[in-house]
C-alpha cells in the first residue's frame, strides 16, 4: 500500500476487505442464501459489486440474470448466513496497524455499505470498534458507493472537510466513491498481497 503525500486531518476506512478479511465469508453467505432460490452468483461479479449495499446487489442480480429474487428477504437471509460465519473472521493486519498507529492523533471513521448491526458486530469481533469516532452504514445514506454519499456523511460526522480526508478502500467501486467525494484514497490489495504501508513523496 502507498500512502499519498499530504497532511490529512482524518482517515476513513471501508470495513469488508479493508479492515476485515471478510470477503470470502460474504461470498460464502451469498452462495448459501441464493442456493435457497436455485440462483447463482459468479464470483467475478461478486467482487465487481464490492461495496454495494446488500439489497442493491440483489436488484443487480435480478436485472443481469433475469432472477425474481425478493430483494429484502434475500438480503436478510444473506445477512443471517454471514452472521453465522463471524467466528471465522480475521483482521487485515497492515491496515489495522494504521488504525492503531493514528488512534488518538487523527479522527477516524468507517464508511461501509453493510447494515449497521453487521458492521458493528464485525468491528467488535476484531476489537476495533473503540477506535472509530463514527461508523457510517447503509442506514445512514440514500445512495451507496460508487456515489460519494457514505464518505461525505463520514466527513460531516467527523467535522472534517472532504478534501482533508484520506480513504482506505479495497474495491474500484469504493475508490470511485472516494474520488467523487473529493477525497484521496489508498487501494488496499487482497489480503494475501497486503504489505505494510509506505508513503510516496
Amino acid at each position: 500500500m502507498e500512502i499519498p503525500p499530504g497532511d490529512f486531518a482524518a482517515y476513513i476506512f471501508d470495513c469488508d476487505g479493508t479492515l476485515a478479511d471478510t470477503m470470502p465469508l460474504h461470498y460464502q453467505a451469498w452462495c448459501a442464501a441464493l442456493k435457497e432460490h436455485e440462483a447463482d452468483f459468479p464470483e467475478v461479479l461478486f467482487y465487481e459489486l464490492g461495496g454495494m449495499p446488500t439489497q442493491k446487489i440483489v436488484e443487480v442480480l435480478n436485472a443481469r440474470h433475469g432472477y425474481s429474487l425478493p430483494p429484502a428477504e434475500t438480503a436478510r437471509r444473506k445477512v443471517e448466513q454471514f452472521m453465522s460465519l463471524l467466528v471465522e473472521i480475521e483482521p487485515i493486519e497492515p491496515v489495522v496497524a494504521i488504525v492503531r498507529e493514528v488512534s488518538g492523533r487523527l479522527p477516524m471513521a468507517v464508511a461501509s455499505g453493510g447494515h449497521r448491526h453487521v458492521v458493528t458486530r464485525t468491528l467488535g469481533a476484531l476489537g476495533l470498534l473503540k477506535f472509530f469516532d463514527a461508523v457510517v452504514c447503509s442506514e445512514d445514506y440514500t445512495r451507496g458507493k460508487p456515489f460519494p454519499d457514505p464518505f461525505l456523511v463520514a466527513a460531516e460526522r467527523l467535522g472534517v472537510a472532504p478534501a482533508q480526508c484520506l480513504v482506505f478502500e479495497d474495491t474500484p467501486t469504493g475508490e470511485e466513491a472516494a474520488h467523487a467525494a473529493g477525497m484521496a484514497s489508498v487501494l488496499v490489495p487482497p489480503p494475501a498481497r497486503v504489505r505494510a504501508p509506505r508513503r510516496t513523496s
